[in-house]
């Protein structure tokens, strides 16, 4: 598979997410997928991404950076939202936070199989902080 192959499946699963199709999310994710080092299963990583959203109503998965090998795909996300229930832990202020996830997926049949990620919670911790 090439790169270019790589990026497209991602950015359609980005649509997906943004578009909250969560029915579609097994032709992106297989069924044992793996996150940071816990078997979630597709069925756990879709309540994942529906709490998330549930949390955020306004969450858009946005790449600000994409780059891709035959297998793996890394991804710098943005997201500018406004949580309206307690989101990462942290109780809402009714103001929007921005942050950066740094995302990196494993590929197997053209669906993710694995996920690291990694999020500036102190970033977050300091939105919250001044906000309230």
């Amino acid at each position: 598979m090439s790169d270019n192959d790589l990026t497209a499946i991602y950015r359609a699963y980005l649509a997906c997410l943004n578009d909250r199709r969560w029915d579609d999310l097994g032709e992106y994710v297989t069924d044992d997928v793996v996150r940071n080092g816990e078997r979630l299963g597709l069925n756990g990583y879709r309540a994942m991404l529906e709490s998330d959203t549930r949390a955020t109503p306004d969450l858009k998965f946005n790449a600000e950076i994409l780059t891709a090998d035959d297998r793996h795909v890394g991804c710098r996300l943005v997201f500018t939202c406004t949580p309206t229930h307690t989101f990462l832990g942290l109780e809402p202020t009714g103001e929007q936070v921005t942050f950066a996830e740094h995302v990196f997926y494993r590929f197997e049949d053209r669906r993710i199989a694995q996920v690291w990620s990694l999020i500036d919670m102190d970033v977050i911790r300091e939105q919250f902080a001044t906000e309230t």
